[in-house]
């Protein structure tokens, strides 16, 4: 293991990919990735193996669903990955022009919405050009309670993104709880669950990496997908970061 794996493990995820193999790929929360549409391969700041999107549509990594990976579960969740788009106009996306890269979202069927990492195309309509997201859904899904970072991206850059949604109320301006999103171990933007009516629910649709809702796939790489059950601090997440990219 890399000493990024090490301190990863060492925070006791609930799922934790490294994402540089192919066929299946065991967690060692038990959690069992299934790689479909025959991924390549890329490798991370440290060197680490990564997984290598084509963006095209059934090429994605799926993990069955489990309690563990809800967030009424425990009542707070992190959700942690690097990922590097390769271009910044996806030819497979959905909505507006974005493509869902991580989450436990299905579409298929009703009350299969949790939560999704999102990134816009530069071409979107919403004028949100290549803007990264994170959003908490009610389980019958629609418009989702979501933080962002709307940065200038370059192809072929990699990203460390954290997603954290927590329940517990938090002051009067989170009353039911909220979302955050971290880029680089450094905090970004903050929002409430309260401002649209989100009361996150667990249900059976399954984490998906490189797609979520088989309706848009990245175009890119992404690794070391980690998932918490409980609020990761931004000095955790920071000593993340900085241990990818120091060695």
């Amino acid at each position: 293991m890399s000493a990024y794996d090490e301190l990863i493990e060492a925070e006791d995820p609930v799922l934790y990919l490294r994402l540089g193999g192919a066929g299946t790929e065991l967690s060692p929360g038990g959690g069992r990735a299934l790689f479909h549409g025959s991924p390549s391969h890329s490798h991370l700041p440290n060197g680490d193996s990564a997984t290598l999107f084509d963006g095209t549509p059934g090429q994605y990594v799926e993990v069955p669903d489990d309690r563990s990976l809800s967030v009424s579960t425990t009542g707070a969740l992190t959700v942690e990955a690097w990922f590097r788009p390769d271009t910044l106009t996806f030819p497979a996306s959905e909505g507006t022009g974005y493509v869902h890269w991580l989450g436990k979202l299905t579409y298929a069927t009703v009350n299969q919405a949790e939560w999704a990492a999102r990134v816009y195309s530069a071409d979107n309509t919403e004028g949100r050009a290549n803007r990264v997201s994170g959003y908490a859904f009610n389980p019958a899904g629609g418009l989702g309670a979501g933080s962002y970072f709307q940065d200038t991206l370059y192809p072929g850059e990699w990203i460390h993104y954290a997603l954290v949604i927590n329940t517990s109320p938090a002051g009067p301006s989170y009353p039911t709880g909220y979302t955050k999103i971290y880029r680089d171990g450094r905090l970004r933007d903050q929002d409430a669950l309260a401002d649209y009516s989100i009361v996150p629910g667990d249900t059976p649709s399954p984490v998906r990496i490189g797609t979520a809702s088989l309706r848009s796939f990245f175009l890119g790489a992404i690794g070391k997908v980690a998932v918490y059950p409980r609020e990761l601090t931004a000095e955790r997440l920071l000593a993340h970061h900085v241990v990818m990219t120091s060695t």
